[in-house]
């Protein structure tokens, strides 16, 4: 109840339409009497009393009475559809907005499949518990009173013979809701897995290609998909039992209410035309009943529904996403003061991390894979909060500052540089929504990815694909570097940005790179050496630690693990290190 009393608050929003939708239920149903009261008095008095000058009157008033009827049905068709559709839209931006608002941790161990049908089918779900709750709940009920008022008026006795079977078809009806939420969530849930391998599978449908793993991908699919097959069944086989015998309890009704007649008309007691009444009336009296089954769905389907958005709904914004400070000016001095961090309640990712950088300096990070270079970035841009120890910029712990704020004085380029299925120039506008073409094309250029955009066939406008698909890797990876440099941030974060681009383009990357680096902070994780020779700061990450730091000469010095991976330029570049390099690491014959 208190997740239905949740979702009707949304009418409250829209309560015009509400009411709107409810005034044409109640003009409609208050028509249904036309059909039995003029199938009385044709049979009791039009026809016994041989009333030609009434025939015609009554027929075309019954005839004008169904019209109307139909075009109050008409208009509440468009009425609810619109309803219906607002109520869809806002409850699913609500849902968006709220989804955005979630912490990193939440995306980490959620399917993408699963939010996906939370958004794409548990709303409309969720809608029409609305919708059929005041077009088909309550109009029904309205119907049933007013017939049920009809007939009472008419025979008292017949009524109550009438209504016998109605309590069987309530304890039925109130059995089936309390036991099939479970089978509902059942279903909804096999479908989320479903959506959730479907999506994994097409996004990673290269590496199926390449591993000629189409067979065990398929069998496994089949898998899934025969658990929501068994669990759709199971809804309707409770469907298939239940309803057909609720059906024929309310149908032998009619049994016993001809029996009834019967026996009171031949004792003079009721006239024929009350029959045929009750004969008419007896449709709209059940048409409520038969409702019954598909609203129960409806309502089952939707509170499923309605528990799984809420359960997302009802979740902690990510902490000071807008709240907190927001200086006027940001220098760059970044500290990190005794870090340490675990993605789960494991063994640390990093632990006990000191690093300082001043304004305008660039700090590297190398090490072996694992390490947790890339973690201290995420805690950095605060992706994630720090278990241990502070990180402050300018003095201020970062806990303290706007996550906003923060992020709109962070550019951030990651290695898998992830671009959106828009054009170049939307693309890049996510940077600076109001950058002119000048601008776009400046950072294009200090990329070097404006020759190959001007190539496109449409330039600026082209469609990348889905996550850049129409790109190559380096092309990819350039435009993130232009999109993070139209940004023009104080703090630039560069996890391994040159990865895709080949050597010369590299080059021409890293000379735009070093002229903005002189103007802001910056941290690098890179896999060439080419790439942090000239940072002010390399640290030597090493199983969530850093083992050493200092600047490239003095860690070649050392020999220790910088100078055993420059030896071989980190394993990447084709060049050796210069011959004096070589002879500046202990134990490397020159």
């Amino acid at each position: 109840m208190s997740t239905l009393r949740r979702i009707f608050r949304y009418t409250t929003r829209y309560r015009w339409r509400a009411l709107l939708a409810f005034f044409l239920a109640v003009s409609g149903t208050l028509l249904v009497l036309v059909m039995p009261a003029m199938t009385q008095r044709f049979i009791d008095d039009i026809i016994p009393n041989k009333r030609w000058d009434a025939i015609w009157p009554t027929a075309l008033l019954a005839v004008g009475a169904i019209a109307f009827r139909q075009i109050i049905f008409t208009a509440r068709t468009l009425s609810n559809n619109a309803f219906e559709q607002v109520v869809v839209h806002d409850l699913r931006r609500e849902l968006y907005d709220k989804i955005q608002r979630l912490p990193m941790r939440w995306f980490d161990n959620q399917p993408t499949g699963d939010i996906m049908t939370r958004v794409g089918s548990d709303v409309p779900a969720i809608e029409k518990v609305i919708v059929d709750t005041i077009d088909q709940g309550l109009s029904g009920l309205l119907q049933f009173v007013i017939v049920l008022a009809y007939l009472l008026h008419l025979h008292t006795g017949l009524t109550m013979v009438t209504l016998a079977p109605m309590p069987v078809v309530a304890l039925a009806t109130w059995l089936y809701s309390r036991k099939n939420e479970a089978r509902y969530r059942a279903a909804s849930e096999a479908s989320s897995a479903l959506n959730s391998m479907l999506h994994d599978n097409i996004a990673g449908i290269r590496q199926i290609k390449a591993y000629t793993v189409e067979p065990q991908e398929l069998l496994r699919f089949d898998r899934t998909s025969a658990r929501v097959r068994q669990a759709q069944l199971t809804v309707a086989k409770a469907n298939a039992m239940t309803w057909p015998g609720v059906s024929l309890i309310a149908e032998s009704g009619i049994v016993a209410m001809m029996g009834a007649a019967a026996y009171w008309i031949l004792k003079g007691e009721m006239q024929v035309g009350t029959l045929m009444a009750f004969l008419v009336s007896w449709g709209f009296l059940f048409d409520p009943l038969s409702r019954i089954n598909p609203i129960t769905q409806t309502f089952v389907g939707g509170v499923v529904a309605g528990k799984r958005v809420f359960s997302i709904l009802d979740l902690h914004d990510e902490p000071n996403l807008i709240e907190g400070l927001r200086p006027a000016v940001l220098r760059g001095h970044v500290t990190f003061e005794e870090v340490g961090f675990s993605y789960a309640e494991k063994a640390p990712v990093v632990s006990g991390i000191n690093v300082e950088a001043l304004p305008g300096q660039t700090i590297a990070f190398v090490g072996p894979t694992g390490a947790g270079k890339s973690t201290l970035l995420n805690l950095l841009a605060r992706f994630y909060e720090c278990d241990e120890g502070r990180i402050l910029i300018d003095g201020t712990p970062i806990n303290e500052l706007s996550k906003e704020w923060l992020r709109d004085n962070i550019g951030y380029v990651t290695q898998e540089s992830f671009l959106f299925n828009a054009s170049v120039r939307e693309n890049l506008q996510l940077a600076k929504p109001d950058a002119t073409d000048d601008e776009l094309w400046a950072a294009l250029t200090a990329a070097n990815a404006d020759g190959f955009v001007r190539r496109l066939e449409e330039g600026l406008d082209t469609v990348t694909g889905e996550r850049g698909t129409k790109l190559s890797g380096g092309e990819r990876q350039r435009l993130s570097i232009a999109r993070a440099l139209l940004k023009n941030p104080p703090i630039l974060l560069l996890d391994e940005a040159t990865s895709a681009v080949d050597n010369e383009t590299e080059k021409l990357i890293q000379q735009a790179l070093d002229r903005l680096r002189s103007q802001r902070t910056s941290f690098v994780i890179a896999h060439r050496l080419s790439t942090v020779r000239e940072a002010h700061r390399i640290c030597v990450m090493e199983r969530g630690k850093i083992i050493e730091s200092g600047h490239h000469k003095e860690l070649l010095a050392e020999g220790g693990l910088y100078a055993r991976l420059a030896a071989t330029g980190f394993q990447e570049e084709k060049k050796p290190l210069p011959l004096e390099e070589l002879s500046a690491i202990p134990g490397v014959d020159g």
